[in-house]
Order: structure tokens, then C-alpha cells, then sequence
């Protein structure tokens, strides 16, 4: 059994309102942003560590964050890292590098910056005595959703063959009798199968901070976001994901390109909704027994096919439609959706953001340009800079 999944829930009732001063890495990048201004309207303090590195910040200097410091720093540094430790009560861990990336020559990247950082972070914390953790966890730890087969009940199919995806036949079929099966929903309990290198490094930072709890007598939370849009996405990177491949598509005036038949089911979640879902957790992970770590589904409850966020967003924007290419993605899951009861019962946390209402917002919400002065060394720099920035 993987310590990766959640175990029984073991706060007590009440989470306490003191004031938290919190240290957000990746405080500047997208979600880690948004977080920092939900805990300044939860009366929190922040603390920021960020790269700040030129292809995800192309002006060079911290954009406007409410809260208390901003410190520039890498967290695979440990002097950077302790010094921003100083005086803080809880870590909310958002730098990462993330999607998948180029191709495997990327690997290398993602486990320095994901678990090489995390982990400089985990020890760090242990010197500094701070106990209380919240991680950015990811819905890509699980691969394939749930599916159900009318004749062998909850299966697991295997990766798609590259053959049937060619052929344009992109369900998975039941690895016992080959029939077509029905997508559910996936809760925090489900097998993990990581089936590329940003989904597995995802995971190996999760084994790491249920480690550090066990070994410090530390909380943690792991909030396995689902698919997060909203204004502040960066713009035009192989890193982001598929809601900004889309909005920077119709920002150039172009097509949506759909993958597939559009027919891939995700869970879309507002990332005003993502960054309260981080707010109620760090109030309430000072509250769990030492030596815990829970992961916790974090979604909005409404499933939708790609196919029809790429409309709902041409829609709202002013066109023009979505393509469907046909094109695939080795290592893409067909379906993956939330089952996020538990985040909302035993957390009390509540998406506010409707699909629509959301897709609607976000056709206009600016976009976060990473084409600045990073952009003449694309490659390998442009990579690492969007891995430190929470994007």
C-alpha cells in the first residue's frame, strides 16, 4: 500500500482562526498567486519564495502580492530555502515543474525541480521545526480513471496502444474481455499509476512528505488538483495546461486544436476555487494528529468532455470554433475525474465557480506572457524558469 493515498481522516473538530504567517513557493506563478491573495483575505501573512526567472516573469521584478515578503530564491537552495523558513508557521509547497513537457529528454528537469526540490524543502522544514505542510498534488498520480465493465465490475485498463490510437480508437476497453467500459469517478483511494514523468515525480512528492511526517511528527495534505484555468495562466508554453493551450489559440486569433475526438472527460476547476481549497487546508492541517499525511481530491464536481471547453471558451470568446485534429499524445489518459466529497466534508471546502460561469470569465481574463527576455535560450532555461514559478 502506497503512502500516497489518503488515510482516515484524524483532525479534530474546529480548525483553529489564529493567524498563520505561511511560506507559498511558487508564490509568483499562477496558482501560487492566487493562493497568497486567498490567505491575505483569510488574514494570513505570506511569505513568497519564487525564482523569478526571466521566461516566466519576463519583467525580472515580483509582480504585486499582497502579503508580507518576497524572496527570490530557487528551492533546490537550502540557504534560500532556510532563510525563508525563518518565522513561519506552515509551508504551502506550490513550486513545481509542470504538464508533460517535451519529451524524455525532459526528465532529468522535472525530478530535480519536483523531488530534489521538495525534498531540500521537507529537510529544511525539519531543521526549522515547522511542522505543517500543504502540497500542490496532481489527478496525473492516478493515470486512467475508474471505469466499470458490465461483466467484471471496477477494472483498471493499461496504457493505449499506439496502433488503436492511430486507428482513432481512443477508449480503453476492459483488460479482461475487451468490451467497452463506463468512466466514473476516481476517489482518493484508487490505485496510482503515474504514467509519465511529471505524473511520477507528482507522486514521489508525495511518498516524500508522508516520509517527513512519519519521521518529524509533521501534518501534511496533499491537494490532488484536477484540471486548473483561470486568469493568470501563462500563455504559448508546452508546459501549461490544455484550458491555456486554448485560450492562447484564440488570444492569436486561431482555432482551438482538439485532440482526439474531444470526447476526454475532465474535471475543469476554477483556480479562485483551487486557492480557497489551499486556504481551508492549511487552516485545517494544524489541527491533525502529528505523523499524518491525507491527499484529497480537488475538483468542481462537474465533468466535461475537452471538446466542450474548447467550444464553451471559442463561444464565450467570439469564436473561431474548435478543430478536432484527431491528433494524439502517447502517455495522455483518456478519462479522469474527481470524486472531491471528501475535500468538501471533511474539510468544509465548497467549489463556487460554475463551468460556464467560468469559461465565460476566462475567455477575457488576461493571460500571464512568458515570452519575454528568456526567450532566446528556449530551451532548457525557459523549462526550468517555468518550473520554479508555480505555474
Amino acid at each position: 500500500m502506497t503512502p500516497a493515498r489518503r488515510t482516515p481522516p484524524d483532525a479534530v473538530p474546529g480548525p483553529s482562526v489564529a493567524v498563520m504567517r505561511v511560506l507559498i513557493t511558487g508564490g509568483a506563478g499562477f496558482i501560487g498567486s492566487h493562493v497568497v491573495a486567498a490567505l491575505a483575505a483569510a488574514g494570513h501573512e505570506s511569505v513568497v519564495l519564487d525564482a523569478l526567472l526571466p521566461s516566466a516573469h519576463p519583467g525580472g521584478t515580483p509582480p504585486q502580492l499582497p502579503g508580507d515578503r518576497v524572496a527570490v530564491g530557487d528551492v533546490r537552495d537550502r540557504e534560500a530555502v532556510a532563510d525563508a523558513l525563518a518565522g513561519v508557521d506552515a509551508v504551502c509547497h506550490q513550486a513545481a515543474m509542470v504538464g508533460l513537457g517535451k519529451d524524455f529528454s525532459d526528465a532529468p528537469l522535472y525530478v530535480g525541480c519536483n523531488d530534489l526540490g521538495t525534498a531540500v524543502l521537507l529537510a529544511e522544514m525539519a531543521s526549522a521545526g515547522v511542522r505543517d505542510l500543504v502540497l500542490a498534488g496532481s489527478m496525473v498520480v492516478y493515470g486512467e480513471g475508474r471505469y466499470e465493465c458490465s461483466r467484471h465490475g471496477t477494472v483498471r485498463p493499461g496504457p493505449r496502444a499506439e496502433a488503436d490510437l492511430r486507428a482513432g480508437d481512443y477508449e480503453p476497453r476492459c483488460p479482461h474481455c475487451g468490451t467497452a467500459l463506463t468512466p466514473g469517478l476516481v476517489t482518493e483511494d484508487a490505485p496510482v499509476d503515474p504514467r509519465n514523468v511529471y505524473a511520477s515525480t507528482k507522486l514521489a512528492q508525495e511518498h516524500l512528505a508522508a516520509a517527513w511526517a512519519r519521521a518529524t511528527g509533521g501534518r501534511a495534505v496533499s491537494l490532488r488538483y484536477h484540471n486548473v484555468y483561470g486568469p493568470g495562466m501563462p500563455r504559448d508554453t508546452p508546459y501549461a495546461g490544455v484550458a491555456s493551450f486554448f485560450r492562447s489559440a484564440l488570444a492569436r486569433g486561431e482555432a482551438p486544436r482538439v485532440y482526439e475526438d474531444g470526447g476526454q472527460r475532465r474535471d475543469f476547476v476554477h483556480v479562485h476555487d483551487v486557492a480557497a481549497a489551499n486556504a481551508v487546508a492549511l487552516e485545517a492541517v494544524r489541527e491533525r494528529r502529528p505523523a499524518s499525511f491525507a491527499a484529497y481530491n480537488t475538483g468542481s464536481g462537474e465533468p466535461h468532455t475537452i471538446g466542450e471547453m474548447a467550444a464553451a471558451l471559442a463561444d464565450a470568446h467570439g469564436g473561431p470554433d474548435p478543430v478536432v485534429t484527431g491528433e494524439y499524445r502517447l502517455g495522455d489518459v483518456r478519462h479522469v475525474t474527481a470524486d472531491s466529497r471528501a475535500l468538501r466534508e471533511e474539510l468544509g471546502w465548497r467549489p463556487r465557480v460554475s463551468f460556464a460561469e467560468g469559461m465565460k470569465d476566462f475567455a477575457s481574463a488576461p493571460l500571464r506572457d512568458t515570452r519575454g527576455r528568456g526567450r532566446e535560450s528556449r530551451g532548457r532555461r525557459e523549462e526550468s524558469a517555468v518550473t520554479l514559478s508555480g505555474a
